[in-house]
């Protein structure tokens, strides 16, 4: 019985991503509550099985989107404009996708006089150069994606009365037994570009210029994790990421895997324990320090002391030893986005299977509703926030000099079996 034939399927872990286990862990504080915040509560809850970038996203991984943001404006401008062979494809109808699919074999001949002529917009005016050097226009960067509001879809009343709504867009709707799916697809336009004067106005009285001036563009700080990004730039890569692996595995006839995203607040803390359960820190615990008196973490250690660590600002992604689950980084460095979104008594009313609390606030609604999840502290914090109990939040339309983030996938099935020191 069944449908036949169907394709083998066998997951590997895809680059630069380590397995995790499901499980179950006590989740919340370890260690008491210092600033008596009453935030978070200690409760036994379950994750799946799921994938999670070994590092935080890099300052190199990080600009791979940013040149196909860019490429992928100048391809459709000369298509715009019939230079070469810049065209997009077309479905049965002869009519262009949308969106539209780039014929990417097409090489951009960027200083050919045709090409340079219909790619000036690009570029910031002459008016606005420094030096008279030429540089992209990074407010031009605008990425556009799609993502399914699949909580809207999967509201009975919406699937099963007749009523009238109005929808993320603003267009009213009157749903009549079966929907139009269309209804949920909700498409975003967002700049990619990181805010690389974070680093100017996070610090008051403070000299960071030449952080600004190179942190996220040198070859020095390659392998450094991307500061200056929002939690929705954070969702529009990972909608990219998606995008370009699947592309990559239709192409070789290969099955779609689930998508990238951010972390769950659950999973983003069950990674950070490694197994160590009851433990408040990554390694263990009870002390930021080895028996040798090294901090085991980038973060701030003494009071206006930021170097005992052997780091000033960030470190690269790399540093120090990872966790029991291969992860580094889990504390200090960069504190880093979670998918969700904060409120005060969330331990109470969420689910303790995937425990997870989600609120898509539009850009009109008040700040309150734009809090999400930080945790891991960062390299400016002290000892407190770099505890995997320790949670905190900031605005999803907000870009700081201490925040990034890394991405997770749910494995595709029960879980692995057989040896762990094989999964990874």
């Amino acid at each position: 019985m069944g449908a036949y034939p169907r394709p083998d399927f066998y997951q590997v872990n895809p680059y630069g991503m380590n397995y995790i286990h499901f499980g179950s862990f006590v989740m919340g504080p370890s260690d008491q509550d210092v600033p008596h915040a009453n935030v978070t509560k200690s409760k036994t809850v379950s994750v799946q099985a799921f994938y999670m970038d070994d590092t935080e996203l890099t300052n190199n991984e990080y600009r791979q989107f940013i040149t196909w943001v860019k490429d992928s404006i100048a391809h459709r401008i000369l298509g715009e404009e019939g230079i070469g062979e810049h065209t997009f494809e077309e479905n049965e109808y002869g009519e262009e996708l949308d969106p539209p699919v780039i014929n990417w074999d097409e090489r951009i001949r960027w200083n050919d006089e045709e090409e340079r002529e219909a790619l000036a917009d690009m570029y910031l005016p002459e008016n606005e150069r420094f030096y008279s050097r030429k540089e992209f226009d990074s407010r031009k960067l605008k990425f556009e994606y799609y993502w399914i509001d699949l909580h809207a879809a999967a509201n009975k009343s919406g699937r099963d009365l007749d009523l009238s709504y109005t929808n993320r867009k603003g267009q009213n709707n009157a749903i009549r037994g079966h929907v139009d799916r269309s209804q949920f697809i909700v498409k975003e336009v967002i700049n990619v570009y990181p805010d690389t004067l974070v680093w100017i106005h996070d610090f008051t009285y403070s000299f960071n210029e030449p952080m600004t001036n190179a942190y996220f563009w040198h070859p020095a700080f390659d392998e450094y994790p991307l500061v200056g990004v929002t939690w929705t730039q954070a969702k529009a890569f990972n909608v990219w990421r998606t995008q370009l692996m699947n592309t990559w595995l239709s192409s070789n006839g290969e099955s779609f895997v689930q998508h990238f995203r951010l972390p769950s607040e659950a999973e983003w803390e069950f990674a950070a324990r490694g197994g160590l359960d009851l433990n408040p820190y990554p390694w263990g615990g009870p002390y930021v320090r080895n028996i040798l008196g090294c901090p085991l973490a980038n973060y701030k250690p003494l009071r206006g002391d930021y170097v005992e660590d052997n780091g000033f600002h960030t470190v690269p992604a790399a540093s120090y030893e990872p966790n029991d689950y291969g992860l580094y980084c889990m504390a200090g460095n960069v504190a880093e986005w979670t998918n969700t979104a904060y409120d005060e008594s969330v331990y109470d009313f969420a689910h303790d299977l995937n425990p997870e609390y989600t609120y898509d606030a539009l850009a009109n609604e008040p700040p309150a509703l734009k809090r999400k999840v930080i945790r891991g502290g960062s390299w400016k914090d002290i000892g407190y926030y770099i505890q995997t109990g320790t949670r905190t939040y900031e605005y999803q339309d907000t870009a700081k000099a201490y925040i990034g983030f890394r991405s997770v996938m749910t494995y595709l099935g029960r879980g692995k079996s057989g040896d762990p020191e094989t999964w990874n």
